[in-house]
């Protein structure tokens, strides 16, 4: 019994690819569990011991808060012992709201928002001057001193510079028992019917009393009452004006500027929070940006006329209302619905634009008769805008979408914030500042902070910095300094999103949780992996157990116990074929060993592409962090750009060079990041993105539709005589039609369960147990296959069966060789991961006619692909290259740079310190650079 408090037992796991297997994980070590890409590691991982803590941890809610929740299904593993509470910490979890940042993630946010409302100095807007409160007593002290033996009056202010004639004001003001009111710095008395110019801006206060001060109770008790009246009208401020002089003071309970007499409100967290409307800016919601109309997204081609379709959002001539007015309008401003847009005066674009009402007539030249006409006409921008903004439909504002840009809001200049939250300032810095500081900068500036603060703000805010300062050390170790805590989470790669959850997990210091991690180091960069490897052992030294699935060789060496799991992907995986310490990992015959022992490796080539000898120069990128770089890009060979995480590369890449050369080819309508010059774009015919985003969102999607494969094995099955004499078609064998699938769950194979406030859950359908078709559909076989069975089928399996059909065969065999052989044709996109639905998109590439002339671009390609896929993945690649196309890699992975012909290395740090081009050519010329962190890598790799 006491060995099983050391460890976790799960016996018999057959979850997904799982064959049956039973293992003991060590608690409270550093376990990691690698092998190849869909062996079944996240099987075991993820879909057996996590799903199994949160059906338990469920289990202990009341029968009445499960009903809500729904019954989560057993994994099917016949027993864990040892589970304690489990927190899993995947990529895909990040919100996609975009109120979610970095700050608000971590928590560092509501702390500064906390700081800032009990510490921070108050600043006019109107003169910078450092606001002012006062109690009651302090004002009375105050007049009494300064205004001694003078006659003053105290005044309530009601309108600040505000138009219109208030007559209702000032008989309200009568009937309070008030008699003179200063209207623009006069003072009048009150009288019947009383009502200013409305069209010209007023200040009005209300004369509350007229005293002469001197130190008598009696007069010290009058100021005092007045001070009261005069707060509760004027909203807790007043004014006291000298009669001799003219000269007004402003007094108040709240923070008021001494000079302009405009106050802010106490401050509260809440001001200086985005997502509340007490601090979010008006204008945008607290977003940070608007959408605004993009003319040329409304009429991209003004050569064309309005009725071949010149107006994107109405599309070409129909006989309906719209197109009516707008002859009614060219009947007013003299064109026709065949005239080219550029040729329409600027008076009648500005009525179809932004609409207009107008009566006319026009006298037939001919006929001499006159016609009367009338244009009500909303305007297309006008019309693009209300949808966006008022439509209740989803479909419609997303059609709206398509003609607009995401533009910073003018008012908050992106802060997020209104006027007022940004005058709060705590050495003389605002909550907008701090936040678009990277985290490094931030640190310091509170390292630095306490010799600043005045000894009381010290004591407020001494426990407020702690937490803020731990919290900022906790992601500076897992080598996230280069981030600002304003970055929204929605643009974080998943391993920067996946850090920060670790960062935020070591920052609450529980003990005794079991953690599962997800490929951590995806996107960090060599130098940054020991500091991700040391939060994780420091997580495990404070009594936490941690599962890691992971690919990483410096992680799979620190490990204090691996799994490895395999021997192949897929139905021929799910087996454990070695475990124990790294040492005696490196003792067995699997492939895992023989990569990490050095027996098997991927060959540095023996010579470099030269290339076609063309490139392509960009010039002058400066977006984000950029410092004005400039690059040139050799054309027909394998390009790699490195650098440290937070450096530029996806700035320079993914947003200045991949919307430049979209816009080029496919007229994309992305922004590219400002940059002066681009040249070479004649020497290639189309550029191809690769990420790693899910191929489709619906378990509908799958490699057959993605790929069009599925297409062809539909035609070949309406060729089957049995087909041809029932008179079947295409849309016989298509699950995303009526008429041969199962009509229980339209064909998708499952039922989606609605849970309201959790993710949907999917049940296999009853009627069809998951085969998506109806009995007459699955009559039809090819081969003795029905078209279900052919989904199910694996790659590996699809290869020989279509050998004779080259139309299918060319496409299941390059899914073949990006090494998925193991996924089923028909396996929901959902259930894939990144690196798979990656290398699936390559595929649907290579299996096109290629011009040998594309422009390859891909991102981090090599996450969660173990060393054996990645050799398969790079053969691909390289065959893609020596075909003549160029293809650009983004990445970290050692095995990948080494085998590059041109790499461009950005850095030399992330963040501020980044930006600069480091170094650039062969692999061997960047290894002798000293001022590259890659270079320090490459060279052991090179050897």
């Amino acid at each position: 019994m006491l060995e099983n408090d050391n460890t976790i037992e799960v016996i018999g796991a057959r979850v997904h690819n799982l064959k049956n297997i039973d293992i003991s994980i060590p608690r409270e070590k550093l376990v990691v569990i690698t092998g190849l890409s869909g062996s079944g590691k996240s099987s075991l991982a993820f879909d057996t011991i996590y799903a199994e803590g949160q059906r338990r941890y469920i289990e202990t809610f009341s029968a009445y808060a499960r009903q809500f929740l729904g019954g989560l299904e057993r994994p099917d593993v016949d027993k864990i012992d040892g589970l304690s509470p489990v927190i899993a910490i995947e990529q895909k979890t990040t919100s996609k709201s975009p109120r979610s940042t970095v700050g608000t993630i971590t928590e560092i946010y509501d702390f500064l928002r906390l700081l800032f409302a009990r510490a921070s100095d108050a600043y006019s807007y109107n003169t910078g001057e450092k606001m002012v409160s006062y109690s009651d007593e302090q004002i009375k002290d105050l007049i009494i001193k300064d205004f001694s033996g003078k006659k003053i009056n105290i005044l309530a202010p009601i309108i600040r510079a505000r138009k219109g004639h208030y007559a209702e004001l000032f008989q309200q003001i009568a009937k309070q028992g008030f008699l003179k009111v200063r209207i623009n710095g006069d003072v009048k008395d009150i009288t019947a019917g009383m009502k200013l110019d409305r069209y010209k801006t007023h200040d009005i206060e209300t004369v509350i009393d007229r005293i002469v001060v001197d130190t008598t109770d009696e007069v010290q008790k009058r100021i005092s009452e007045s001070i009261n009246t005069a707060m509760h009208y004027g909203e807790n401020v007043l004014m006291v004006l000298d009669q001799d002089s003219n000269e007004a003071r402003f007094f108040s309970r709240n923070l008021m500027c001494p000079t302009t007499g405009i106050s802010y409100q106490n401050p509260e967290p809440n001001l200086f929070s985005f997502n509340s409307p007490k601090g979010a800016c008006p204008n945008c919601n607290g977003l940070g940006t608007i959408n605004e109309i993009n003319i040329k997204k409304i009429i991209p081609n003004p050569k064309l006329s309005i009725k071949a379709g010149g107006f994107e959002p109405l599309g070409e001539y129909k006989t309906t209302w719209i197109f009516k007015q707008l002859e009614i309008i060219g009947e007013k401003f003299g064109f026709k619905m065949t005239d080219a847009i550029e040729t329409i005066s600027e008076e009648a674009m500005e009525m179809i634009l932004n609409g207009g009402k107008e009566k006319f007539s026009v006298t037939s030249k001919t006929a001499g008769v006159t016609k009367e006409y009338k244009i009500e006409f909303e305007g297309i921008s006008h019309f693009i805008k209300s949808q966006h903004d008022d439509s209740g439909s989803s479909t419609l504002k997303r059609w709206a979408k398509e003609f607009m840009d995401e533009v910073d809001c003018p008012v908050c200049e992106g802060s997020r914030l209104k006027k007022e939250s940004l005058y709060f300032k705590i050495n003389e810095q605002n909550i907008a500042d701090l936040s678009n500081l990277d985290i490094s900068d931030l640190t310091a500036w509170f390292h630095d902070l306490e010799n600043h603060l005045s000894d009381k703000q010290k004591r407020i805010a001494t426990e407020v910095i702690k937490e803020i300062k731990d919290r900022l050390n906790f992601l500076m170790n897992v080598g996230l300094e280069y981030l600002a805590i304003s970055r929204s989470s929605k643009s974080l790669s998943g391993g920067e999103a996946q850090r920060i959850r670790l960062a935020t997990q070591i920052g609450s210091q529980l003990v005794g949780v079991l953690y599962i991690l997800d490929e951590p180091s995806i996107g960090l960069h060599q130098r940054d992996n020991e500091k991700l490897i040391h939060s994780l052992e420091q997580l495990r030294d404070i009594g936490n157990s941690i599962i890691v699935v992971e690919h990483d060789k410096d992680m799979i060496e620190r490990a204090d116990y691996i799994i490895d799991i395999g021997p192949k992907a897929g139905k021929y995986g799910g087996e454990i074929i070695s475990k124990g310490t790294p040492e005696e990992i490196l003792k067995s015959n699997t492939i895992t060993a023989k990569y990490l022992n050095g027996e098997m490796k991927i060959e540095v080539p023996k010579s470099r592409r030269k290339g076609n000898g063309k490139f392509l120069k960009l010039t002058g990128a400066t977006g984000n962090n950029l410092k004005n770089v400039s690059i040139e890009l050799p054309l027909g060979q394998l390009i790699c750009v490195t650098g440290v995480s937070g450096s530029g590369k996806s700035t320079l890449i993914n947003e200045t060079l991949y919307p430049i050369l979209n816009a080029f080819y496919f007229n994309g309508v992305k922004k590219p990041k400002p940059y002066k010059k681009i040249e070479g774009l004649e020497h290639i015919d189309k550029v191809i993105d690769i990420d790693q985003s899910p191929i489709g969102r619906t378990p509908r999607s799958n490699p057959a539709t993605y790929t069009e494969v599925f297409t062809e094995i539909r035609n070949l099955f309406t060729m089957t005589s049995e087909s041809m004499i029932r008179g079947y078609k295409a849309g016989r064998f298509s699950f995303n039609v009526k008429g041969g699938r199962c009509e229980t769950c339209e064909g998708s194979g499952v039922r989606t369960i609605e849970m309201s406030f959790l993710p949907d859950v999917y049940v296999e359908c009853e009627t069809c147990q998951g085969k998506r078709f109806n009995r007459e559909t699955l009559e039809i076989r090819f081969k003795g296959k029905s078209i279900s069975d052919i989904l199910n089928m694996t790659i590996d399996e699809a290869v020989p069966f279509f050998e004779l059909i080259p139309k299918i065969y060319r496409k299941v065999k390059t899914l073949q060789d990006v090494g998925l052989g193991y996924i089923a044709l028909g396996q929901q996109s959902t259930t894939l991961s990144g690196g798979e639905a990656q290398r699936i998109k390559l595929a649907g590439e290579l299996a096109k006619k290629d011009t040998g002339n594309t422009f390859y671009i891909l991102d981090e390609p090599t996450t969660g692909l173990h060393f054996e896929d990645i050799r398969v993945l790079m053969d691909v690649i390289n065959k893609l290259v020596d075909k003549g196309n160029s293809i650009l890699i983004i990445e970290h992975n050692m095995d990948v740079i080494k085998l590059a012909d041109y790499i461009i290395d950005i850095g030399p740090e992330g963040g501020k310190g980044g930006g600069n081009l480091v170094a650039k050519g062969t692999p061997e010329e960047v290894a002798k650079n000293k001022k590259s962190y890659t270079a320090q890598f490459l060279k052991n790799e090179l050897v």
